[in-house]
Order: structure tokens, then sequence, then C-alpha cells
């Protein structure tokens, strides 16, 4: 697929726009909420004693994944989800800060089978743990899955499978993995089209669960974010980042709406830092890297040692399927037969 620059800057905009909304959330993770004239900084501190402007575990998750999808392999190939259970396995060796329990136990169960890195043994472990207690529709398949939207850009069909097979290796529920198939569809609709639109994947969750799903987003849209505050639950994780989006849009296509959304997720409160990573991932996509502010971007860093030119090039690289030969801005890349834009171009 030919992207244009601004298509190259939207796709590139998807890991920094999730990790300032992270990075802006950890200080207020499951504390009182917010005022409304109270501005949200990137103060650090969090639930995992972060450093200011240090991103959490939703996306150091989502770094995992990108780490894959930048060389161009298919997230939802035998390869492509053995890289990415292996890069989780190798984040929980690096004993994070902070990591939700779900995941924490999945990783945990798949580590201590034999071998270890056997991505089948690791949806085992995600299976085995729904069939046992119910629940495992946590928000942290959506909190790491918003750059698979811009992994096969050209396709809907194959952004859906992909979103899906990677939210089961730990988040066995279906309505898990249908929240991610309609974030992600949306952060594709969002770079090649510049629109936000969730109901687009609709048609993409299976049918019998369509009803429910168009009910949530009618709900979100009519409701103030400040309803969603049991936001642990996907469904309602999704709600509250559509929530914020929807209320501060302004529909004038002003790139301020995305920090205007990124703050409103953060007052609704509970886990602040995951709905505003959700946020953030749709609205990078939506306006790019360029609608960033330059203060986040400077400040913004974490696992393994990144930086916002090192989110940027991974998302860029997501896009281009890992065709990139010499970098952006030299030679044409040979998969968009077009010159590309530098990175300095973009931040």
């Amino acid at each position: 697929m030919r992207l244009t620059p601004t298509q190259i800057d939207r796709a590139s905009g998807v890991l920094l726009g999730q990790a300032c909304g992270d990075a802006l959330g950890v200080p207020y993770e499951f504390a009182p909420a917010l005022a409304a004239d109270q501005v949200p900084r990137m103060t650090g501190g969090g639930l995992g004693g972060y450093a200011p402007g240090e991103w959490s575990d939703d996306t150091q998750m989502a770094v995992c994944i990108a780490e894959v999808t930048a060389t161009g392999s298919l997230p939802n190939s035998d390869a492509g989800m053995s890289r990415i259970a292996d890069q989780f396995l190798r984040w929980l060796d690096s004993a994070p800060a902070d990591i939700g329990a779900q995941t924490s136990t999945v990783l945990r169960a798949t580590r201590q089978q034999a071998g270890g890195g056997d991505y089948v043994a690791m949806l085992d472990a995600s299976r085995a743990l729904h069939q046992r207690t119910g629940h495992t529709a946590g928000n942290g398949a959506l909190m790491r899955t918003g750059i698979i939207g811009v992994a096969r850009l050209e396709s809907r069909d194959l952004t859906a499978t992909a979103a899906r097979a990677v939210a089961e290796l730990t988040h066995w529920d279906p309505l898990a993995g249908d929240s991610c198939v309609l974030w992600t569809e949306a952060v594709r609709l969002a770079v090649t089209d510049g629109v936000l639109d969730l109901r687009s994947g609709l048609d993409l969750v299976p049918g019998p669960r369509r009803t429910s799903w168009a009910r949530w987003i009618d709900q979100a849209e009519e409701r103030e974010p400040a309803h969603f505050t049991r936001n642990g639950f996907t469904v309602t994780a999704l709600q509250a980042a559509w929530s914020a989006i929807v209320h501060t849009d302004h529909r004038d296509g002003d790139p301020a709406h995305l920090v205007r959304a990124l703050h409103a997720a953060i007052r609704i409160g509970h886990d602040t830092d995951t709905v505003a990573a959700i946020t953030g991932a749709l609205l990078g996509a939506r306006y790019g890297v360029s609608a960033i502010p330059l203060g986040l971007r400077r400040t913004v860093h974490g696992w393994p040692h990144l930086g916002a030119r090192d989110l940027v090039q991974l998302a860029y690289r997501t896009a281009l399927q890992g065709h990139v030969t010499s970098g952006p801005g030299r030679p044409t890349d040979h998969h968009t037969a077009l010159r590309v834009p530098q990175i300095d171009d973009l931040l």
C-alpha cells in the first residue's frame, strides 16, 4: 500500500500517542480523580514508582509487539505469535515495576512450562485461566494492541484477525478480543482515512455480540466520561476512552483534540494510565506525531531504554511492514514507492 506523507505521520503517531497518554496517566492511577481545573502532568510515581515521563506496562507490552511488527512479521502467523510470546516473556524476566494480575498469571504459567517460550503454551495458559475463573476480560489486552492497527493497513480482515490472536495470548475472554478488534480497526481507519469511527469494525465482531457492542458504543457517546469509572473491564475501558474522545471533539479537525481527550480520559480516574494509553493510540493515529506537544515528546521514555524517536521508528517501520532499507528520508523506500519523511521532520 502506498502511503502519503500525512498517512505516514499518522501511522508513526500511534505508539507515541499511546506512550504520552500512558505517562500522563501514571501519577493518577487509582488515586482520587482530578478536578476539572487540574491539568495532568508527567510527574511519575504511580503504582510502579515511575520516573517523570516514564511509561508503564501498557506501552511496555505494546513495544514488545511493535518490535515484532516492525520487522514486517504478521502478528498472527506462527512465527509472529512465537516472537511476540518470546518478547512478553523477555519483558517478564526484566522484572517490570508493575504488571496486571491476569497477565502475570498467564506469563508465569507459560514460563514454568518446559522450554517456556512456546506461544501455544501461552495460549493454553490463557485458556486454562479463563476456564478456571471465567474472568479474563480485563483491559490488559486492549491497552497494548493499538500498534496492530498499522501492521496491515491495506487489510481490515488481517488487522482484526491479528488483534484477536494477540489478545488471546493472555486474555481469552471473547470480549477482550472484540474490544481489540474494534479499536485496532478504528486505528487503521484513522491512519488511512483520517476519521474517527469506532462503529466501522462492528461487522468484524461475531454476530451474537454485535448488538451488545453497538449498545455499549452508544452509551459511551451518550454519557459523560466520568460515568465510566469501573474501567478495569475491557468493555468499560473502551467506553471510557471513546467517551473521552467523543466529548472533547469539536469536529473541526483541530489536533489539540488529542490533548483535550487525554486530559478527559485521566480525569475519569481509576485505571488512568491505561484509559489514556488507549485514547492516545487512536488519536495518535488520527492526528499524527505532529499533533503531540513537543514538551510531551521530549519527556516521555521507558522500557527498554527508549524515547519518542524510537517509538516513532517502530510504528513507522510497522506501517511499512519492515520494508525500509536505509531509514526515513534516505533512498526511496521500495515498499511504498515514495520518498518518506525524516524522523526529525516528524519529531
